[in-house]
């Protein structure tokens, strides 16, 4: 349920009185104060929202490219900086990457 802002309507140099009220959507709105019978109205005040394009699901990512790996470096190029010629895989894992054309860094 949504909480309202109520403020008493000030009589003469008064200061209104502001409280919150629980109130469904379908309910009517309060005229009177409920403790001192005095008319309120009900004040508007800013909400909250946040505004964005929801993620797709159907967004494919494309790992060949270079900006698939946190280093710049393409998936395909770093297979091959993994199994060298021999075709036996190495482990990944500190290894320094030198043969794509960038600094040397470790994936």
């Amino acid at each position: 349920m949504p909480t309202y802002v109520y403020e008493s309507i000030p009589v003469g140099d008064e200061v209104p009185e502001r409280f919150e009220v629980f109130q469904g959507m379908n309910e009517e709105r309060i005229l009177v104060h409920p403790e001192t019978g005095d008319p309120v109205r009900r004040v508007i005040t800013g909400g909250l929202a946040v505004m964005g394009k929801p993620i797709r699901r159907s967004t494919v990512v494309n790992k060949s490219l270079a900006a698939a790996t946190p280093c710049g470096c393409s998936r395909a190029t770093l297979a091959q900086s993994i199994r060298p010629n021999n075709n036996k895989p190495q482990l990944a894992t500190g290894k320094t990457c030198h043969s794509h054309g960038a600094r040397p860094h470790r994936h």
